[in-house]
C-alpha cells in the first residue's frame, strides 16, 4: 500500500477553507432565495436551466444531468414542483421510455421574480470580493479541476450489471 501524501498546513488550510466557503455560501444564498424569492434552493435549481432552454422543457435526463442529481432525487422535487404548479412533466415524443420536463408560466415568473436578489447576493457574497484578475484565476484553476474530475468520473464509472454505465448520485 502506497503511503498517503498527506497535505501540509498551507493545503490542509485551503482544504478547509473552501469546504466552509461552499457550505455557507450555499446556505447563504438559498437562504436569500427562500426569504426573498419563495423557492428552495432545490427549486431553483430545476427552474435555472429550464428557463434557459428552448421552450422551457428539457428531457429529464439531461436536466438531471445538468445539476449533477441522480434519478430518484430529481423524480422526488420534480413533484414537488408539479404540485405547486412550477413545472409539467411530458411524454417524450422521440422515446415512450423518456420524459419531458416543462417549465409552467408560474415557474417562469417564479424564477423571473427570484433571480434578481439571487444575482445580487451572489455578487455581494462573491464577486464583489474579487478583482477580475482573481475571477481569470480562479476560473482556470476550477475549469482545470472539474475537467479532471469530469474525465476520472468518465473513465473510473461504476457499471451496472448490464455493462451500462450506473449513475452515480451527487449533490
Amino acid at each position: 500500500m502506497a503511503k498517503p501524501r498527506w497535505l501540509d498546513e498551507r493545503e490542509a488550510h485551503l482544504w478547509r477553507s473552501w469546504l466552509r466557503l461552499n457550505q455557507e455560501l450555499l446556505s447563504i444564498l438559498e437562504e436569500q432565495i427562500s426569504r426573498e424569492g419563495g423557492l428552495s434552493g432545490a427549486d431553483y435549481a430545476v427552474l435555472v436551466p429550464l428557463s434557459a432552454a428552448p421552450d422551457g422543457m428539457l428531457r429529464a435526463r439531461e436536466l438531471g444531468r445538468e445539476i449533477l442529481w441522480d434519478r430518484s432525487r430529481l423524480s422526488h422535487q420534480l413533484g414537488r414542483m408539479e404540485k405547486r404548479g412550477l413545472v409539467v412533466r411530458e411524454e417524450c415524443a422521440e422515446d415512450a421510455r423518456g420524459a419531458m420536463v416543462r417549465m409552467t408560466d408560474a415557474g417562469r415568473a417564479a424564477i423571473q421574480h427570484a433571480a434578481p436578489g439571487h444575482v445580487a447576493a451572489t455578487r455581494r457574497h462573491f464577486f464583489d470580493l474579487l478583482s477580475k484578475r482573481e475571477v481569470d484565476q480562479l476560473t482556470t484553476v476550477f475549469d482545470r479541476v472539474l475537467a479532471n474530475l469530469e474525465h476520472n468520473d468518465s473513465s473510473e464509472r461504476v457499471r451496472d450489471s448490464h455493462g451500462r454505465a450506473a449513475q452515480t448520485p451527487r449533490r
